[in-house]
C-alpha cells in the first residue's frame, strides 16, 4: 500500500514536470511579447510611438539614461525568450502527433476536430505574437534577417548566448563597413563637415537647435555643479552636527566620572612626558637666571603641580575628541554613502560632465596635469606629504604615530599607486588619446 502511494506521487511529480516542459514554449513566448509590450508602451506614451532615442522626444539625459536601460533589459528578455521558445519548440513533437494519439485513445472523431481547431487557434496567435515582436525589435537592430527569422517555419536550436554573440559580430560587422564607406569618398571629410556646418549655421531652424542643446549643456552643469557640492556640505555638516549635538554630550558624560583616563595611546604619554620635561628645565633656567636669589622648592612644586594639572586637561580633551571624531566620522560616511545610492542618475550625468571636461582639455593641459598629480603623489618629495597627512590622521582618530607603519605605508602605497597609474596611461589614456601621452613623455623627459 505504501509502495502504490509512493509510485503515485512520484507519477504526479513526473506528470507536472511534463506538463510544465510541454508548455515552455508558450510561457516563453509570452515573456516575450509581454517585454515587446512594455517597449511598445513606452514608445507610445514617452516617445509618441517612434524609437526610443534621444532625437525622438525632449527628455534630459537622466531621464533618457533611465529609459536606455529599460529598454536594453526589455531587449535582453525577448531575445533571450525568443532563443528558449525556439530550442524547446524544436525538440518538442508537433502538436498533430499530440492530436492523433489523443484521438486514438478516445475513439471519437469530434474530439480530434475540436483539437485540430484549437491547434490552428494556436498557431495564428503563436503568429500573431511573432508578428509584432518582429515589428518592435526591426526598430533596435541593425541586421536584415533577424525578423524574418523569428517567424520562419524551419525552428532550430539556438542557444540564447549564440543569439547574442551573433548579434553582437553582426553589430561590429556593420560599424566597421560604415567606417570603411565614410573613410573612402570623394571629398575629404573634413570638406564634407565644413560644408555641413555652413549648412548648419544657415539653416533657420538651427537657432531652436542651439538652445535646446545649450539648455541641456546648462541643466547637465547645474546638477553636477549641485551634486558636487552636496558630496562636500552633506558628510562635513554630519560630521559637525552630529559631534556636536548628540556625540559630544554622550562622551563628556561618559569620561567625566573616570579621572584616570586621559591617554589613549603612549604616544600622547610620551608627549606629555616631553612638555613636563621642557617646562621643568624652563623652571631651572629662570631660576639660575634670577639675580634675586634661588627659587624655593615649595614654589616650584606648585608649579610643577598647577602645568601637570593643565596638561592632564589638556590631553584629556583631545582623548574625548578623538573618540567623538571616530563615530562623527562614522555618520559622515554613512551620510555619503546614503547620497551615492540615492543619487546612481545624478552621478551619471557627473561623469558625463566630468568626461566633457576632461576630454576638452588640450593635450598640453592633460599632461600639465598629469604631471602635477604624479608629482604630489607619486613624486620623490611626496614621501614628507604622505607622512604629514598620516600623523593627521592617526591624531584625528586618536591611533599612536607608529614610524614603522608610516615607513612601511611609504615605501609600497606610492609605490602601487605610481604602477597603477602608469598602467592607466598605458592601458586606456594611449588609446583615447595618444597625443596627450606624447606629450607626456616629452614635458617629463
Amino acid at each position: 500500500m505504501k509502495r502504490s502511494l509512493f509510485v503515485q506521487k512520484i507519477s504526479s511529480y513526473l506528470r507536472a514536470a511534463e506538463q510544465w516542459y510541454l508548455q515552455t514554449p508558450e510561457r516563453s513566448l509570452d515573456e516575450a511579447y509581454k517585454a515587446a509590450l512594455m517597449i511598445k508602451a513606452i514608445e507610445d506614451e514617452h516617445f509618441n510611438g517612434k524609437k526610443i532615442a534621444p532625437a525622438s522626444a525632449n527628455h534630459g539625459d537622466s531621464v533618457m539614461t533611465y529609459f536606455q536601460s529599460e529598454l536594453k533589459k526589455q531587449l535582453k528578455t525577448v531575445r533571450i525568450r525568443l532563443a528558449e521558445f525556439k530550442a524547446t519548440r524544436s525538440v518538442l513533437s508537433s502538436p498533430n502527433q499530440n492530436i492523433t494519439k489523443l484521438a486514438k485513445n478516445n475513439g471519437t472523431t469530434p474530439v480530434k476536430d475540436s483539437f485540430a481547431i484549437q491547434s490552428t487557434n494556436n498557431s495564428s496567435l503563436i503568429l500573431e505574437k511573432l508578428r509584432f515582436i518582429d515589428e518592435v525589435l526591426a526598430k533596435y537592430t541593425f541586421t536584415e534577417n533577424t525578423s524574418s527569422s523569428l517567424v520562419s517555419p524551419p525552428l532550430v536550436n539556438l542557444e540564447p548566448t549564440t543569439v547574442i554573440n551573433q548579434q553582437t559580430s553582426d553589430n561590429n560587422l556593420n560599424k566597421k563597413t560604415q567606417s570603411k564607406a565614410e573613410g573612402t569618398g570623394v571629398l575629404p571629410r573634413s570638406i564634407l563637415r565644413t560644408i555641413n556646418r555652413l549648412k548648419n549655421e544657415l539653416d533657420p531652424s538651427s537657432e531652436d537647435e542651439f538652445v535646446k542643446k545649450f539648455r541641456t549643456s546648462q541643466r547637465k552643469t547645474l546638477i553636477s555643479v549641485r551634486l558636487l557640492l552636496l558630496f562636500i556640505i552633506v558628510p562635513f555638516l554630519t560630521h559637525q552636527l552630529s559631534k556636536i549635538l548628540v556625540i559630544s554630550p554622550v562622551v563628556d558624560h561618559w569620561l567625566t566620572p573616570k579621572k584616570d583616563t586621559i591617554f589613549l595611546n603612549y604616544e600622547m604619554e610620551e608627549r606629555a612626558l616631553i612638555e613636563m620635561q621642557k617646562f621643568e628645565e624652563k623652571l631651572k633656567f629662570e631660576n639660575l637666571m634670577n639675580e634675586a636669589g634661588d627659587i624655593i622648592p615649595e614654589r616650584m612644586e606648585t608649579q610643577m603641580k598647577k602645568k601637570v594639572y593643565e596638561i592632564a586637561g589638556e590631553f584629556r580633551a583631545e582623548s574625548a575628541n578623538a573618540i567623538k571624531n571616530i563615530f562623527a566620522d562614522i555618520l559622515a560616511v554613512g551620510a555619503f554613502s546614503w547620497l551615492i545610492l540615492v543619487s546612481k542618475r545624478e552621478i551619471a550625468v557627473l561623469k558625463d560632465f566630468l568626461d566633457q571636461i576632461v576630454y576638452g582639455l588640450s593635450d598640453s593641459a592633460k599632461a600639465f596635469i598629469i604631471i602635477l598629480f604624479t608629482d604630489i603623489f607619486v613624486g620623490f618629495h611626496s614621501t614628507h606629504g604622505w607622512e604629514i597627512l598620516i600623523e593627521n590622521i592617526s591624531r584625528h582618530l586618536g591611533l599612536p604615530e607608529s614610524r614603522q607603519f608610516i615607513f612601511l605605508f611609504i615605501a609600497t602605497f606610492p609605490v602601487i599607486l605610481d604602477t597603477m597609474f602608469k598602467y592607466w596611461i598605458f592601458r586606456y589614456l594611449n588609446r583615447i588619446s595618444p597625443s596627450a601621452v606624447a606629450t607626456y613623455r616629452n614635458m617629463n623627459e
